[in-house]
Parts: structure tokens; sequence; C-alpha cells
């Protein structure tokens, strides 16, 4: 095919898709088949629909294809789509053979099998008389299509069937059942022959996009605003590097190795994973750039799996950075509040140093990193509300420097990290005007910043996440006019979330007081076991106001300072 352009875009019907002897094939190690009945169920309701109104168009979305031939394709996106419509119309044909061979109208319903299964299956060798077939599955998947579904045999185990196997014949057997239960084309060939001909082969329409390379195809992921887009990226991926072996042992090896690597990282998860991993040598990687990336730098066998062994070293840690219940801090418990702060931050331009200390440090100078770059996400992100995208650059220095071994300590890693570290004046001024709201996944950073302030002012344990403490109001979330004194009732909106308005308290008391006056509010406050609820008692005797909680935030914005500074500060 000469590739004159980088893709070509139509739009078209299924019957035009697969007609003139095009062929597509399922690179061999996509992934497997793994629609359901509630995908099944759509389409056929759809065709339903179609057939109702026969001037109407149903459009399937988008196929991506890479061109091989005239009239071979190689299918990018879309084989779930095209597998299915294929066993919809093989599920007809052995309708219409059936009926066939009940005796009703014989001749011309198995005209009508021979016509669907040419037009929409494939042909019939004229010398060993097998079925052949317009469309090729993966290698987990095909033979059973070619050899069971095409040749319309049913599968005599089919319990023993790998998954993606017995979901083909799940499918199969519901379009078989379905037709067989619709009066209007259960035992009319005319008309069963007519659904398949008309409302999927014409009434079906795709957006084909065809490109010229793999790389082409990766653009169109990374463009196409799709659903199951990160799915498709890593498929895309994977295949690339599978393209590059031609011994069968290697192939199976790889093949071992990718799916073990997966199951650690998690397919949705893997091109984030891949870009990290990147990052700890390149100093800007972005998602768009992740498989040119990959292609210029893999191009033989041996490169293949010195790529997945360089991700293997990185792939359990990832996983555990996002979880601090993960069996890899059992050995390292000093790690998971550090984890599990990272985590409530939404930070993750902290994982190739971390990457890097895990590989370069020991396990303790690797907490102390982990703790300081918490603590500087806390600073940076959380509270000063900087620009993300200057983070990653910084991180990428840090991590090339302790893998090349320039910086050797946690403290050389902060000089590196300076420039990120925002310092005491201006983090004292940005906490003294810090609000959260407490709903949502945004709760569990409002009871962790209070935990952590709790704690310095009790000299006790606080943990967020098990501590009973709930969150309580001093403004409360819904006042009412008694309020209004203290408080303009135009600036409860913002003043609510303030962390000045905010404290712990035991879930009974917090219950009792719920939005009643400050006085009745105070008797519980008074009561408390969290030190930074009791001293409202002292700080504001008689009332809440506006003022006092200014007042009380500036105090906790002067405590937050050495409660997250940095040890090398």
């Amino acid at each position: 095919m000469a590739k004159t352009n980088l893709l070509n875009t139509r739009t078209t019907n299924f019957l035009e898709l697969i007609g003139n002897g095009r062929i597509y094939r399922v690179p061999p190690y996509q992934r497997d088949y793994s629609w359901e009945e509630e995908h099944w169920e759509d389409l056929w309701n759809d065709l339903v629909e179609l057939r109702r109104r026969p001037e109407d168009r149903h459009y399937m979305g988008a196929l991506v294809v890479e061109g091989k031939s005239d009239r071979e394709f190689q299918i990018i996106d879309g084989q779930q789509r095209l597998a299915t419509l294929s066993i919809l119309a093989l599920a007809a044909i052995w309708r219409l053979r059936e009926i066939a061979d009940s005796g009703k109208e014989p001749d011309p319903n198995h005209e009508r099998a021979i016509g669907l299964r040419s037009r929409f299956i494939g042909e019939k060798d004229p010398a060993s008389l097998v079925e052949s077939s317009k469309l090729f599955l993966n290698s987990t998947d095909d033979a059973f299509y070619q050899d069971y579904l095409v040749q319309l045999r049913e599968p005599l185990n089919p319990r023993g069937l790998p998954r993606s196997n017995r979901l083909l014949w799940e499918c199969c057997k519901y379009f078989r059942t379905r037709i067989a239960e619709d009066a209007t084309i259960a035992d009319e060939g005319e008309s069963l022959a007519g659904l398949v001909a008309e409302a999927v082969g014409r009434q079906l329409m795709f957006i084909l996009i065809t490109v010229d390379d793999d790389l082409n195809a990766y653009t169109v992921f990374e463009t196409l605003n799709a659903r199951g887009l990160e799915l498709s990226a890593t498929d895309l991926l994977k295949n690339y590097l599978f393209s590059r072996l031609r011994v069968s042992a290697d192939l199976d090896a790889f093949a071992r190795r990718w799916r073990a690597l997966i199951a650690t990282v998690q397919q949705e998860r893997f091109p984030e994973f891949l870009r990290f991993h990147l990052l700890c040598e390149e100093p800007r990687v972005r998602s768009q750039r992740l498989f040119q990336m990959v292609r210029s730098r893999v191009t033989t066998p041996a490169e293949v799996f010195l790529t997945i062994e360089s991700l293997e070293r990185r792939a359990e840690l990832f996983s555990a950075l996002s979880d601090p219940t993960h069996g890899y801090w059992i050995e390292n418990p000093a790690a998971r509040p550090f984890v599990r702060e990272l985590e409530i931050f939404r930070v993750r331009q902290v994982y190739p140093l971390l990457f890097a200390a895990w590989e370069r440090f020991s396990r303790e100078d690797f907490t102390r990193v982990l703790k300081l770059v918490a603590l500087i996400s806390f600073r940076y992100t959380v509270i000063g509300g900087l620009n993300p995208n200057a983070l990653e650059p910084v991180y990428h220095r840090a991590a090339k420097a302790v893998l090349d071994g320039s910086a050797v300590a946690p403290p050389a890693v902060f000089t590196l990290l300076r420039e990120i570290y925002v310092e005491d004046a201006k983090f004292e001024s940005d906490f003294a005007q810090f609000g959260i709201v407490t709903s949502g996944l945004r709760r569990k950073l409002a009871k962790y910043v209070l935990s952590r302030l709790e704690q310095d002012a009790s000299h006790r344990a606080v943990d967020p996440d098990t501590d009973p403490a709930t969150i309580e109001h001093i403004l409360p979330e819904n006042p009412g006019e008694v309020w209004e004194a203290g408080f303009p009732r135009e600036r409860w909106e913002i003043t609510i979330d303030r962390i000045g308005n905010l404290t712990l308290l035991e879930p009974p008391a917090n219950r009792r007081v719920g939005n009643a006056d400050y006085s009745a509010k105070l008797a519980e406050y008074r009561q408390s076991a969290y030190a930074i609820t009791r001293v409202l008692a002292s700080s504001a005797p008689a009332e809440w106001t506006a003022p006092l909680l200014e007042a009380r935030q500036r105090r906790l914005a002067a405590r937050a300072v050495h409660v997250w500074r940095s040890d090398f500060a």
C-alpha cells in the first residue's frame, strides 16, 4: 500500500467495510474477546429499533485499522464490535440452516444462508470445502472462532474453554436464542436474512480510520476522545513490543512476563507507569509521545527484554505507592503514613524520584525521602496551590542525580528540591487563608490536616484513618439567624469551610450540638478530648465571630509551619 497519507477517514456501513475481499486481523497478542450480555443486549435492541425505521442509521463509533495491503488490515481498535457482529451473522446463518433442515423452504433458506456467509463471514474453499473467514481474532480466540463458530460446530465441553472462548460461545448462543424467540424472524427465512442484510449490513455505520503504520495508530488514540482510550493505548504499546520478537520461545516468554506486569500495575494505569518510568531518564515525557519514545528506544528482541526487565523492577513499587496497606510496607511500616499522605494529596509527580531512591538508598533513607516529598507536596500543592507542571522537571533532575550517584543521601536530595520547597513565611500566609470542602474525597484531607494539628497540640498520636473524631463546623454548615450577629449572611458560604472554622469533636457530641448556637456548642467543646477543640473555651469564651475565626486560623497557621517543616531546612 502506498503510504502517501498519514491516515484516511471515511464513513462506511458494515457491509461495505467487510466487502470486496477485505480481510481484518486482530494482532496476536491484543486483548481477548471480553463483551458480555449487557453489550450484546444493547446491540440487539438497537437492531430491533432499526428494523422498525429502515431509513435510520446507527453509528457504531470509530474503527481504527492499519493498512497492510489494499485488502488486508490489522485492527487497532474495534475488534470487540467486529467480532460480535460477525457472530450475530453466524447465529442467523445457523438459524437459516435449521429452518431449511426442518423442511420449510429448504432451497431458498439454504441459498440465503450461503449468501449471508459470502457477504459477512467468508466463502467455502472449493477444494477443501472448509469455510474461509474475513475476520481473524487474536492468538487466544482465533482457533475457537474459526474451528467452531465459523464452521457452525458446537463445542463438546464449553465449561472447559478459556474465558474469552466461552464468551464467544455465549455470544453466539445469546443471538441464536433472541432470533428463535422473535416470532417475526424465528421461522421466516426471508425476514431473518433481511434483518442481517439491511439492519446489520446497511444501517450500522462506522467511522473508518485507516492509518499507514503503528505510530500513526497511536497518534489517533491520543486524539480520539473514545471510551477505553488508555486500554487501547496500552494494547498498542504491547503489540509493538511483541512485533519486535520473531522466535516462538521469545514470544511465549514475553507474553508470560507481560501478563504478570499488567497484573501488577493494572492495565488502565500502565501508560501512567510507563511515563514515570521514562521520566527517570528524560526531563519531559508527554503522554502523547510515549509510543514514539518506546519505538525509538526498542527495535531489537534484546531491547524488548531489557525494557520489560526495567519495568518489572519498578512495577511492584508503583503499585505500592498508591496503597499504604500493600505488602511492600510490611517490612518498612514507617513508610506507610507518607504513602497515605501522597494518596490523600493525589500527588504522582514524585514517582520518578521514589523509583530512584528505592533502588539506590537504604530503606531508612528511602523513607526519609518519601517523608520529604510528602511534606513538599503538602506545602506546594495542597496549601500553595502552585503550578504542578513545574514539578516534573525538578523531580526528574533529582531522580537522575540519585541514579547516577551524584546525590547519595536525603540531604542532597533536599538541596535539589529546594526550589519547590515553599518557604515558611509564604506557607504560613497561604495556610492562614486555607479552606477545604469537607465532603466527598476532600473529607479525608480535612481530617488529615486537623489530626496533624491535634497531634502537635496534644503530643499524642492521632491517626486520621482510625481516630473516631468527626469534623465539626463551628459556624454550622446550615447556620440559622442566630449566627448573623457574628457572621454576615453573605459571607457564610466562603467562611464555613475555612480551616479556622473546623475542629475535631467526638461523634456523640457532634450529634448533640448539630446546628445549635455557640453557647450550646461551647459546653461540648470544654469537655472534648481534643486539645484544638478544648482551647476554644479560652480563645473564644463567649461568642464565635469572624475576627475570632481569623485569629484562630492565624494560630493554626503558625503551628502548621513547624508541623510540616523539613528535617533538612
